[in-house]
């Protein structure tokens, strides 16, 4: 029997518990310790998933465990700092590290240099990428099924109240912790449309809706080879909407509930000259599915789906955004 790989879990709050579940569904793994400042935090989450090894801080579960899978659920701003610590500490084999992947392209350039270093496998945790609705679009896409790819529609809009989008309350609407729409929302049509493309924007442009600290939503266009695009609607204030719509020059693919889906079924509407397909997809958990793919590399070594280059280019790309809605004008690539 192969002994299973040991997890370890960084930061215990809600995308904590859904990466607890991923290891519970997943066989070949076993969650054997979980950190937070708070130790309390710490002990809860380990009380749900019969954890016993609870740590009030990343050193103290690092000096007591050896871990195969490291996994970072904390705000954004400590993703740089703890990956590099964890990578480091010659006490993993892999980091899977939550979205955004860091605040800056330079961090992120940083923390895949330290994980390549000490010969850690890291891995930024898009959890859509690993579901089978966005395996087969990208394998039509890669195909020729639709044509020459030539534009991405996409939205990912949360209707969060009024009286809950308050820095206080939660660390999407709090600066000082990483939050905005762009870097919780957009990250994910970012990477969608990057992949989708298989290429990088040449120039973007983004507006904002400013919250009390940071933005409550955002449009953005991503302008590529040929002015193909991408053209992206975020947000925390408007009606809830998910959808990604690929058009080519042949035909096009539909998604209608795009991000997340968890446990539910979805379909793929592939339609062209040849009349339109619906291509059906059992409910499933993508958390899970993730994890699958990250013990399968760790095992084997095979690549990642999501190279780490890919995270430093999605930083760059979330930087560019960043700084066109603060002036107002297109940022050259």
């Amino acid at each position: 029997m192969v002994d299973k790989l040991r997890v370890g879990l960084i930061g215990a709050g809600g995308i904590a518990r859904a990466h607890a579940n991923a290891c519970a569904q997943v066989d070949e793994v076993e969650l054997v310790a979980v950190s937070d400042v708070s130790v309390e935090h710490a002990r809860k989450l380990g009380g749900e998933w019969s954890v016993d090894a609870c740590y009030g801080s990343v050193d103290a579960m690092l000096n007591d465990q050896q871990l195969d899978i490291a996994i970072i659920c904390t705000w954004g701003v400590f993703h740089a700092s703890l990956g590099i610590e964890v990578a480091r500490s010659n006490r993993v084999r892999a980091i899977l590290c939550e979205k955004p992947f860091t605040q800056t392209a330079g961090e992120a350039r940083q923390l895949v240099d330290a994980a390549a270093e000490s010969g850690v496998l890291i891995a930024e945790a898009f959890k859509f990428r690993h579901h089978p609705m966005h395996l087969r679009a990208q394998a039509l896409i890669d195909s020729g099924a639709i044509g020459r790819l030539l534009s991405v529609r996409s939205t990912f809009c949360a209707s969060v109240a009024e009286s809950n989008r308050r820095p206080e309350l939660n660390w999407r609407f709090n600066r000082a912790q990483g939050g905005g729409s762009i870097y919780d929302l957009a990250c994910y049509n970012i990477h969608h449309a990057r992949a989708a493309f298989g290429e990088e924007p040449q120039r973007v442009f983004a507006a904002q809706m400013s919250g009390v600290e940071v933005d409550d939503a955002a449009s953005i266009t991503l302008a590529f080879d040929g002015g193909r695009t991408a053209q992206i609607s975020v947000g925390f204030n408007a009606w809830s909407s998910q959808y990604a719509e690929l058009v080519g020059d042949e035909g096009s693919l539909f998604v209608e509930q795009a991000w997340n889906n968890e446990n539910q079924a979805v379909s793929l509407v592939q339609d062209g000259r040849d009349g339109k397909v619906v291509h059906e997809f059992a409910p499933t958990f993508q958390f899970a599915l993730q994890l699958e793919h990250l013990c399968a590399c760790v095992r084997s070594g095979c690549a990642h789906r999501i190279p780490p280059e890919h995270s430093i280019e999605q930083m760059r790309v979330l930087d560019a955004v960043k700084e066109s809605m603060e002036t107002g004008v297109a940022v050259e690539l």
